[in-house]
């Protein structure tokens, strides 16, 4: 079998990344790392028309073949690059790599996260939140020193990609916070992560790894360092989801955590991007509250409540409203590819929910559909020129401005924040829609 060959993006020191490296390095896989200008810059690299057409998320690590083939998803990745060795010669092995590549990501990653990020400086220092995550590591490692206590390796005799996957994902926690104390009561774990940490392919990526003598603890000054500077507001001039089904709007929504919120991507937070303009710093303060809304439209009836807020407090002056429909509907086939399309949009338009809402439908069948949607924009001009991190998509659709004080406007807000109604305009059957919020 001919071994892969191409090239991964990523940003130093990512240890998502890490696990592709070390697998490519047991598998002869020809891997070349772009992590630095000019070859990648993240947060810039990674938002060209170029790359998203790739790796439509934007994240990285990402993977792309000199093939052309493109894989994102760390855990693909080292899949791919690996050999049959690592992945697990018979289906029992195979199955035990995949148990403990996916305990990793369950199990390790989200206490680790909640207990290192703060350290670095990357997360705020919530105590509950430390000590929760402290408790989760505990059980984690008895699960693992119980596992290793006759067995030098995870799954088999030999470092597989189960090994891989668990030392990169615990790497941090024996780097900043593992002090011996902490450590003691998992001699197995320890001895296994330092055996795995020394082989020749491991130290090739990861240098040497020196264990932590002391737990790192919160540093309040380095997070203030870290933090973005906010933008001076403009001069005072006049005071002038993937959404559920209807029914399902009205449930209350939970709101996350802020440390989870913070943990959904690892990759993002270990890396410095560039800060950017606020693109609306421009406009004068408005009197609608955009998340006041949202939550009317999340949690309350939408035609009753969220509806008649919206207008008796909407700000024509510094809110506009849109109609958008897209280009390319001969294109359009299975409904749920039309879903992913929208809500690719969605995702990559994800800096700007502060300033937007919108509701995008689809409609018609099987080939034969069509997608609409009414947005509320911050200004009175339409807002993805302002960024290049929102020109992805808006181009496949026509954009018209909607005059608030029309029937056609009321009866479009009516119709599309709800779901519901007669869609005279569009001509075929309501399918079913997302909203940005």
């Amino acid at each position: 079998m001919k071994m892969a060959a191409g090239t991964l993006y990523t940003y130093p020191e990512n240890w998502r990344a890490f696990k592709a490296q070390i697998a490519a390095q047991y598998s002869g896989a020809r891997l070349k790392v772009a992590s630095n200008s000019p070859a990648f810059t993240f947060g810039q690299t990674n938002r060209t028309l170029a790359f998203l057409n790739n790796f439509p998320l934007g994240k990285v690590p990402a993977y792309q073949g000199d093939d052309g083939f493109c894989l994102f998803e760390s855990n693909a990745i080292a899949h791919y690059l690996s050999n049959e060795a690592l992945r697990g010669a018979t289906p029992q092995a195979a199955a035990q790599v995949l148990q403990w590549v996916s305990f990793a990501d369950s199990e390790i990653i989200p206490p680790a996260s909640a207990w290192v990020f703060p350290t670095l400086g990357i997360m705020q220092f919530n105590k509950q939140a430390t000590e929760q995550a402290k408790e989760d590591v505990k059980r984690t490692l008895a699960v693992l020193n119980h596992h290793l206590n006759t067995r030098t390796f995870l799954v088999g005799e030999r470092i597989s990609l189960a090994d891989i996957s668990v030392a990169c994902s615990i790497l941090w926690l024996y780097k900043q916070v593992l002090e011996p104390s902490f450590r003691q009561p998992y001699p197995n774990v320890t001895r296994w992560f330092v055996t795995c940490v020394n082989q020749p392919q491991f130290k090739t990526v990861l240098g040497d790894v020196k264990l932590c003598e002391k737990m790192a603890q919160f540093d309040s000054k380095k997070f203030a360092e870290m933090q973005p500077k906010k933008e001076t507001p403009p001069k005072k001039e006049k005071a002038g989801k993937e959404a559920a089904k209807p029914q399902e709007k009205k449930k209350k929504e939970e709101k996350k955590p802020a440390e989870e919120e913070e943990m959904d991507d690892c990759d993002a937070v270990l890396a410095s991007e560039p800060k950017t303009k606020d693109p609306f710093a421009h406009l004068a303060k408005s009197t609608f509250v955009m998340d006041e809304f949202k939550r009317k439209y999340s949690n309350e009836d939408t035609l009753k409540v969220a509806i008649p807020h919206f207008w008796e407090h909407l700000d024509t002056e510094g809110y506009s409203i849109w109609y958008c429909e897209y280009k390319f509907a001969k294109e359009l086939a299975e409904p749920f590819k039309s879903c992913n399309l929208i809500s690719g949009m969605f995702q990559r338009l994800d800096k700007l929910r502060k300033n937007a809402f919108g509701s995008v439908l689809l409609f018609g069948t099987n080939n034969n559909s069509t997608i609409s949607g009414v947005w509320v924009f911050r200004g009175q001009e339409l807002v993805f020129p302002l960024s290049p991190d929102w020109q992805i998509d808006y181009e496949s659709y026509d954009w018209r401005k909607l005059d608030p004080s029309s029937e056609e406007c009321k009866t479009m807000v009516k119709e599309y924040f709800a779901w519901e109604g007669d869609f005279k305009h569009v001509g075929k059957a309501f399918n079913q829609g997302k909203v940005f919020k």
